[in-house]
């Protein structure tokens, strides 16, 4: 590599790695550890074809998804994460409660499989659409629909709290008269 292409390279890393490590600690549950190999290995990838890259962040994400892809279809067995306690059900959020959220969803995404894990994060996370993420998975649209379908049902299987959570906007009242409320 020239010393044009390692300067690029280096910017590049300066400016995406931040937002490319985000994207591996989701495809690896949380592991922060292991989200950096990952993203160390395909940066490692990346710079030996970095003259020939077009589009170079698209090509790192593609790698850190194949590179996903293979550990999940080795035969390792899966690490539990395991806890003291339960999270508690009724706990009313304060100003932590965006934290508290993070960490439940962080928790219940390491507990599905890295299948449904790639497949949430590519879809939700990324906002892939479901023949995009198809071909980057090399499956059919029918399977990202199941494997998405089975995924969403586990999570709230998981954690159910994050079904209480209303992530939409409040819509404006259209109506400005006032309500009487009646007992």
């Amino acid at each position: 590599m020239d010393a044009e292409a390692q300067e690029s390279f280096r910017d590049f890393v300066a400016g995406r790695s931040s937002a490319l490590l985000k994207t591996a600690v989701l495809l690896c549950g949380g592991d922060r550890h292991a989200a950096e190999d990952l993203l160390q290995n395909a940066l490692v990838k990346a710079a030996g074809r970095w003259q020939r890259i077009d589009e170079p962040e698209a090509y790192v994400r593609r790698i850190l998804y194949r590179q996903q892809i293979s550990r999940w279809r080795l035969k390792w067995r899966r690490r539990e994460i395991t806890v003291a306690q339960p999270p508690e059900a009724g706990h009313t959020p304060d100003a932590s409660g965006a934290a508290e959220l993070r960490l439940l969803l962080r928790g219940a995404l390491s507990r599905l499989t890295v299948r449904q894990r790639t497949v949430l994060v590519l879809r939700y996370f990324e906002d892939l659409p479901e023949a995009e993420v198809a071909r980057v998975l090399g499956c059919s649209v029918g399977t990202v629909r199941s494997t998405t379908h089975r995924s969403l049902a586990r999570l709230r299987e998981i954690a159910p709290e994050l079904a209480a959570v209303d992530r939409r906007p409040p819509q404006p009242s259209r109506d400005f008269s006032p309500v009487e409320v009646r007992p």
